[in-house]
């Protein structure tokens, strides 16, 4: 709605600092945009929008399928249609990096077996000399099967003057 917009146009004030674009941090660009307009914005945050009561089974199953979609190229860097075991430790390793008692090797770690799970999952039972490549979109669909990441992946902000006080 309208109302919607407005709300997240002060957000992204707010985060932009009052300037046209929010910055990208990270230190490497992995090939991510350096900056993001307030189109992005809408863009990026209508994937956490959260799911519409009166919704039929075929418009949640796409909308299950467009947030997935969403996450799954949040992983797959090089868009190739895989995730690999590296994109996938980069990713962890970036989530996790803000965490001053966690090591690089225990996030690579974590990642290493969480891509055993996926294989495992996928693919099943492999052999000692069987590589598993990547996560396809397939596999991405399979391993969030029986999650409810409808209700899980969106955002609800608070109010603007709760923020405000934090600072």
């Amino acid at each position: 709605t309208s109302e919607q917009i407005e709300h997240l146009h002060r957000r992204f004030k707010q985060l932009s600092r009052d300037q046209l674009t929010i910055r990208n941090l990270r230190q490497e660009s992995d090939g991510l945009a350096d900056e993001i307009n307030f189109e992005d914005f809408l863009t990026i945050m209508s994937y956490f929008r959260p799911i519409e009561m009166n919704m039929d089974e075929e418009q949640l199953d796409r909308f299950r399928k467009e947030k997935l979609k969403f996450l799954f190229h949040m992983y797959d860097s090089d868009h190739d249609g895989k995730i690999t075991l590296q994109e996938y430790r980069n990713v962890v390793e970036e989530l996790l990096s803000g965490n001053p008692h966690l090591e690089k090797d225990s996030a690579r770690s974590i990642a290493d077996g969480a891509m055993m799970e996926a294989a495992s999952i996928c693919v099943g039972q492999m052999g000692p000399d069987q590589v598993y490549e990547g996560i396809t979109f397939e596999d991405f669909l399979k391993m969030w099967q029986g999650i409810d990441i409808e209700t899980k992946m969106h955002v609800r902000f608070l109010n603007m003057e709760t923020i405000a006080h934090c600072y």
